[in-house]
């Protein structure tokens, strides 16, 4: 089959969702254009800021839009790319954009609370820990799988696979570059928008000078360093992300980011259009594949990022309800940025199929290598030289994973804070004034992090699928009781949460069940079974308990007036 017809379909299917079904969605909940949103009345100048609605759109879009859509699409395509592509549409459109509308609205509605603070008003304080517990532990998995990822992105000393010859690759050395260059510029971009404020064409035309100058500046000066250096560097600038202002690092990078994404999704789906190649991935593989498993639940997990997301709920309430300065801002915000990271999955899903062989082979090296490859050789056709196109792609990939750390870096940050915080904090203990002291609770958030990362981004990936969409039918569960106790309709949620709790559970036991096998063939390492195992077992019962206590809840609360 043609790629272009796919990703045409793709397109009017989502545009459709987001016009009837998010604008359906958004006039049952209700909106109100006149209300003061919590920017304006909990501005401090760090998180609540009120800002502009398309940077919130770029900060969210680039916050969600990680290594998932690209890693999953193009992992599932085992079992074939029609049932990747249905999950993608159908999930997207009523599982995952519903959701992180949702956390964004009922945060928005509830003063900017966490998802964490939204359970304890609407489920009751045991929920709440509980609740911030597992996302502390999913923001440790998160850290470690993406920073891995990252750091082996950006790693100047390759090993060939054939020679195992080690040589140095000016490539990945100037992505790097480019990295630094954009945390730099971020900064600067920051400044110059608080101190002159900048907005509309003349905040566009900052934010590209700084992107062109971050390419030019990385490509020449490339930064040629080794995995665990680079890991470094990582860690640093994610403490720092997590930390600052976000006037003055996260928004104006993410605001910059979004140009580059947007140019990646122009360059895939433009190269799509002009060489419209064929999809090569066969149609549908069978229920089983020897290397993932069985397609339930496998796939469901797999595709997490481009379907359905926990993870987006916590940026949603996290970090973007506190800087909306308009309720009409949240449709496009939290329901539209969902949407086009689905698109995103299906181009991932097309280009891996282009770049499959005619016999239905795919094609070699991981995820973000095909991807990076596949639209790289797009930019060619258009006359860009092999050596920009490749550092220019490899930088957008790993810049999906690096705008997805910062902000799980602040919300994991945030989520230790809430989990040892009470109300009179000016009388609290000592500890646990220094448990809730951000710089404490970045620093053990990232040391558990970083550890993690000696597990390795190919084995804890399954965990992170897993409790990335147990994570959403736990959001989910929430958004229901709000809905209920306010008085609006809460019905559309039951599909996706039954299916939802059904997967990740499944899924999880599964999980445990290999590792636990692995023990007993003598097979397991600690270091990479043994933390898998904890955390499992952790999620499992965390994920159990809270499901639980909020069913009570839920068919307990009578209903309010909203």
């Amino acid at each position: 089959m043609n790629t272009l017809v796919i990703v045409l379909i793709a397109a009017v299917c989502l545009l459709a969702g987001y016009v009837f079904y998010g604008r359906w969605l958004a006039k049952k909940w209700g909106i109100d254009p006149k209300a003061k949103t919590p920017a304006y009345t909990h501005e401090d100048g760090e998180d609540y800021v009120p800002t502009d609605g398309w940077t919130v759109f770029a900060h969210q879009f680039s916050s969600i839009a990680g290594a998932g859509p690209v890693t999953g699409a193009i992992q599932a395509a085992a079992f074939g790319w029609l049932p990747v592509l249905l999950w993608i549409l159908l999930s997207g459109i009523f599982f995952g954009a519903v959701t992180d509308f949702g956390a964004l609205y009922a945060s928005v509605k509830n003063e900017g609370k966490s998802m964490g603070m939204l359970i304890e008003q609407y489920i009751g304080k045991t929920g709440r820990k509980l609740f911030l517990l597992f996302c502390w532990l999913f923001t440790l998995i998160v850290t470690a799988a993406f920073a891995d990822m990252v750091s082996g992105t950006f790693n100047g000393f390759v090993t060939d696979a054939a020679t195992g010859e080690i040589t140095k690759s000016t490539v990945n050395g100037a992505a790097g570059s480019i990295s630094i260059m954009f945390i730099a510029f971020a900064v600067v971009f920051g400044l110059i928008q608080k101190k002159m404020k900048f907005t509309g064409w003349k905040e566009v035309v900052l934010g590209l000078v700084c992107m062109v100058a971050c390419f030019v500046l990385g490509i020449s000066f490339p930064i040629v360093a080794t995995r665990e250096t680079w890991n470094y560097v990582t860690f640093a600038y994610i403490f720092f992300a997590a930390i600052l202002p976000m006037w003055l690092l996260m928004q104006p990078r993410d605001f910059m980011t979004t140009f580059m994404f947007i140019f990646m999704i122009a360059a895939a789906a433009i190269g799509l259009l002009v060489a419209h190649p064929t999809m090569n991935l066969p149609v549908y593989t069978g229920f089983h594949n020897e290397k993932l498993g069985d397609m339930f639940p496998i796939l469901f997990v797999t595709v997490a990022c481009g379907a359905v997301s926990g993870f987006h709920s916590l940026v949603s309430s996290g970090t973007s309800s506190k800087t909306i300065s308009n309720e009409k801002d949240m449709l496009k915000v939290g329901y539209g940025a969902m949407i086009l990271e689905s698109l995103l999955a299906v181009l991932a899903l097309c280009v891996a199929g282009a770049a499959a062989s005619a016999d239905g082979t795919a094609a070699t090296g991981t995820p973000f290598q095909i991807f990076s490859a596949g639209v790289a050789g797009f930019l060619e056709m258009f006359g860009i030289p092999v050596h920009i196109a490749q550092c220019i792609m490899t930088m957008c990939v790993s810049a999906l994973a690096l705008s997805t750390l910062d902000s799980v870096a602040r919300i994991g940050r945030m989520s230790f804070q809430e989990l040892f915080s009470v109300d009179d904090m000016e009388h609290a203990e000592g500890w646990r004034k220094l448990f809730c002291n951000k710089y404490f609770a970045t620093v053990i958030t990232l040391v558990f992090g970083y550890i993690l990362t000696k597990v390795g981004y190919t084995n804890i990936w399954p965990l992170f699928g897993s409790a990335n969409q147990l994570l959403s039918a736990l959001v989910l569960i929430t958004l229901c009781v709000f809905l209920k106790v306010t008085g609006r309709t809460n019905k559309t949620l039951f599909p996706p949460l039954i299916i939802m709790l059904c997967v990740t559970f499944t899924a999880l036991v599964e999980r445990f069940i290999a590792l636990v096998k692995a023990y007993q063939a003598g097979t397991a390492v600690f270091m990479v079974e043994g933390l898998q195992l904890i955390i499992a077992v952790l999620l499992i019962i965390l994920g159990l308990t809270i499901v639980l206590h909020s069913g009570k809840r839920l068919v307990s609360k009578e209903t309010k007036k909203a």
